[in-house]
């Protein structure tokens, strides 16, 4: 039942998406300039959770091969009205049951959807599985501050049917993605979005 109303949510709002994160859009060209420098043409990535597409028009030129999904198909849509690299492919996947062989991408990016995710601990063992041993995972995600949450702004988006299931601050996040197989290399607290984020880099560790 969660993960329907979850994909209902996203389903229905999927065509305001882009408009409403416009709003973000600093936010994100802060998180891309921070993933750029690590990328190169020799790499496959992988994006979990790409909405209407804010990473992956801005990365994918970057690399030989960008696999931007989204569960919701309504979104996925979305993004492909736009025009975009010959290097980006989007399709619907659940980032809990994902359809790649073991070891295929050298990235995988998750931005703000952990949080959101009924299990997340099942997407950490999907991406770990599909990432090279060494492999980088970036899981930018809105996290809680004390004094810093805008909570009327929260209290509206969950009256519209937005739910977010796990309520972490930057220590929270960070040691849940260290006890499902990552060691976190680099992470720090960007504030130009409608919430605080905490941009968070690891390597999954080799196994």
């Amino acid at each position: 039942m969660k993960e329907e109303s979850n994909i209902n949510f996203w389903q229905k709002v999927a065509f305001l998406y882009g408009p409403f994160m416009k709003n973000s859009h600093k936010l994100y060209e802060n998180i891309s300039r921070r993933i750029k420098p690590d990328l190169n043409r020799d790499m496959d990535v992988l994006e979990l959770a790409c909405g209407s597409g804010q990473l992956s028009f801005a990365l994918a030129q970057y690399v030989r091969h960008w696999e931007a999904t989204d569960f919701s198909e309504k979104m996925i849509e979305e993004a492909k009205k736009k025009e975009h690299s010959s290097r980006l492919f989007f399709s619907v996947q659940d980032a809990t049951a994902l359809p790649y062989a073991p070891a295929s991408f050298d990235v995988v990016v998750i931005a703000n959807a952990l949080h959101i995710m009924p299990y997340p601990e099942k997407a950490l063992a999907e991406i770990s599985r599909v990432l090279k041993p060494g492999g980088i995972l970036y899981a930018p995600t809105f996290v809680q501050i004390e004094g810093k949450m805008p909570k009327f702004r929260m209290r509206m988006m969950e009256r519209i049917g937005f739910h977010t299931y796990h309520k972490w601050n930057a220590g929270e996040l960070i040691a849940f993605v260290s006890e499902h197989g990552f060691t976190p290399m680099k992470h720090g607290i960007l504030y130009e979005g409608l919430l605080p984020l905490c941009f968070l880099k690891a390597r999954k560790e080799r196994q």
